[in-house]
């Protein structure tokens, strides 16, 4: 029989809490309200914006068609696809994120990225397009479901 083993528990200092002098104090309401009035401010320009962010996935693709799959024209479009999920919901259109996330989930395995069929990314991105320009902004909208649902079938049937 093995005899009962005996610890000692050491408990370490929360360096965050010594740094920042014990709990973290209430956000103030007063800087949300100022921030949230800079951003109001700024969403006239979120059109132009977003439609600067599609004109550089548009040029990473012609760039794709004229030169042909190179690792560095796929990885141009891959991250002009990653801006756009991370922005198109900031800009008000969070149906373009998710379009671009699945182009990014196509297109994301740089092993594979040379052989994903150019008809699917352009389906992607014309989908994008698409959504900007009839302002389509959500899933709710009935087209924006069905190019979502759509997307999301071709992609999960070229993982497969």
């Amino acid at each position: 029989m093995s005899e009962p083993k005996s610890g000692q528990m050491i408990q370490t200092p929360n360096a965050l809490r010594l740094r920042v002098g014990g709990r973290l104090g209430a956000i103030d309401p007063a800087a949300i309200a100022k921030a949230e009035a800079a951003l109001k401010s700024l969403s006239g320009n979120f059109v132009q914006w977003l439609n600067d962010e599609i004109s550089k996935l548009e040029g990473a693709r012609a760039t794709v068609k004229a030169d042909g799959a190179t690792h560095e024209n796929m990885e141009s479009l891959y991250l002009r696809a990653h801006d756009l999920k991370g922005l198109g919901a900031t800009y008000g259109f969070p149906l373009i994120t998710r379009i671009a996330g699945l182009l990014c989930r196509l297109i994301d395995d740089k092993s594979k990225r040379l052989q994903a069929p150019m008809s699917l990314i352009d389906a992607h991105i014309d989908a994008i397009k698409a959504a900007a320009r009839d302002d389509i902004k959500t899933e709710e909208h009935p087209v924006g479901k069905m190019l979502v649902q759509e997307l999301e079938g071709r992609v999960k049937e070229y993982g497969a």
